[in-house]
């Protein structure tokens, strides 16, 4: 069995300062400006909605069900591999594969979210969910397309550098719409501040028609995966329009799981366990991160000013630690290290749960979870990473950033069931609670493959 051709120790060491400069490269910087159009609308959908909707005075459980929305970024598996190969009548000829895929989605989301600021969540909270609906539609698009091209872009040894940038814009993007709709939505009203919010899509746009599109490369190993499961189905000799169909479908839909199963053997199954439940804990935890800070009775400014300032700063460090850390120790420990730490930062929840207000305990946990997260996801990253073969990129990926989500999006939709039944502090032990399988299969993955 090959577990993974992939995982490898780095043979080539350059310098500090050749390392250094491959940041000045022009794809590279434009990645800030894809990362900021992919990070935008996330939290728009997400825990700054649920900030709007309790500040309106929705009820937590029906908080809770609106996370589903979420869900959309988790299956999104189902429509990359036509994003992958079905073009867009005259864009793609204009625009490439890649980046007409990126404006039509960016389009999408601004839409959405126009949508979203002439909504009342008090007299329209359906057209609110509708709205939302099509703004993670567009934004989980988008992030397929993204991550295509980001891969594509640049040669292996400049990946991390791709990633990083990305990262950043993308938490740049966070803080705008998480602190900067919290500013605007309290200064002046929350349809002011998704209304901007929509017209900050523009700098994904910009960055779309001004990026070139990359080259696209096909892989002899994959047209060998595609051909002989063409000739187990008998569709090798396409004769009718349904055969050419089934061809397509064979090609970008069946090929890129049947590599990745081949490749691993049994512990596909493992594999995909693990990336299922890894965000587990930090996703459902995250659901009712913001009714839990308006309900310890902090202002929209004070949550804004430590939970996502402060909390982005500490998330960049992280992050930043994290890449280091894998550099510098390989996969296995971090990996390890994250998973615990996701856990133990949940702990923390608790016992802010059980004090009385203060914004300096609030500062702390805050920090210690943002600091944990973006270690943890810096450490993921790299995992999810060398287990893509780079013939399909999008579609694989895609499977794993939907699978990674998707079982902690549901689980998220009932934690306002928990909070309402047991309170807040049972609930953040039971969203630590909810990391430890991830952890035991981490355990158990590292020792059975070869992981660097």
């Amino acid at each position: 069995m090959n577990t993974n051709s992939k995982i490898t120790k780095t043979s080539t060491v350059v310098s500090w300062r050749e390392s250094y400069s491959v940041f000045a490269k022009p794809r590279v910087i434009g990645m800030i400006f894809l990362g900021f159009a992919a990070g935008l609308p996330f939290l728009l959908v997400f825990s700054t909605l649920s900030a709007w909707l309790r500040d309106e005075g929705v009820a937590r459980t029906t908080i809770g069900f609106f996370s589903w929305v979420g869900i959309t970024y988790s299956i999104k598996f189902f429509w990359a591999p036509v994003v992958d190969r079905i073009p867009i009548p005259w864009l793609t000829a204009r625009l490439g594969k890649r980046r007409s895929w990126m404006l039509l989605a960016q389009i999408v989301i601004a839409a959405g979210l126009l949508g979203m600021a002439a909504s009342d969540p008090r007299t329209e909270l359906l057209m609110i969910a509708v709205y939302a609906l099509v703004v993670a539609f567009g934004s989980a698009t988008q992030d397929i397309t993204i991550d295509a091209y980001r891969i594509e872009a640049m040669g292996d040894r400049y990946q991390g550098a791709m990633a990083a940038t990305y990262v950043f814009g993308y938490k740049l993007a966070l803080l705008v719409a998480g602190a900067g709709t919290l500013y605007m939505a309290q200064d002046f009203s929350w349809h002011y501040a998704y209304t901007i919010m929509a017209f900050l899509m523009t700098i994904g746009m910009i960055t779309t028609l001004i990026i070139a599109e990359p080259e696209h490369r096909y892989s002899t190993s994959a047209e060998k995966v595609e051909k002989r499961l063409e000739a187990t189905l008998g569709l090798d000799k396409q004769k009718i329009a349904a055969e050419g169909i089934g061809r397509w479908f064979v090609d970008a839909v069946v090929s890129p799981f049947v590599e990745f199963f081949e490749r691993n053997g049994r512990m596909a199954l493992v594999i995909l366990l693990l990336i299922a439940t890894y965000k587990l804990s930090e996703i459902t935890m995250g659901v009712m991160a913001y009714p839990f800070y308006i309900d310890l009775g902090f202002t929209l400014k004070e949550i804004a000013n430590v939970a996502k300032i402060f909390g982005f700063f500490m998330s960049i460090a992280g992050a930043a630690l994290g890449g280091i850390i894998v550099v510098r120790y390989g996969i296995k420990r971090p990996l390890m290290v994250g998973a615990i730490l996701i856990i133990l930062t949940n702990l923390l929840f608790v016992w802010l749960a059980i004090t009385e207000k203060n914004i300096i305990s609030l500062a702390m946990v805050i920090s210690a979870d943002n600091l944990s997260g973006g270690f943890a996801t810096a450490a993921f990253i790299a995992y999810l990473s060398s287990l893509t073969n780079r013939a399909y990129t999008a579609t694989q990926y895609a499977l794993f950033s939907s699978l990674m989500t998707l079982p902690a999006k549901f689980m998220g939709g009932f934690s306002g069931i928990v909070v309402d039944a047991a309170g807040y502090a049972y609930f953040f032990l039971y969203a630590g609670l909810l990391g430890i399988p991830a952890l035991l299969l981490i355990i158990y993955i590292l020792k059975q493959q070869d992981i660097s």
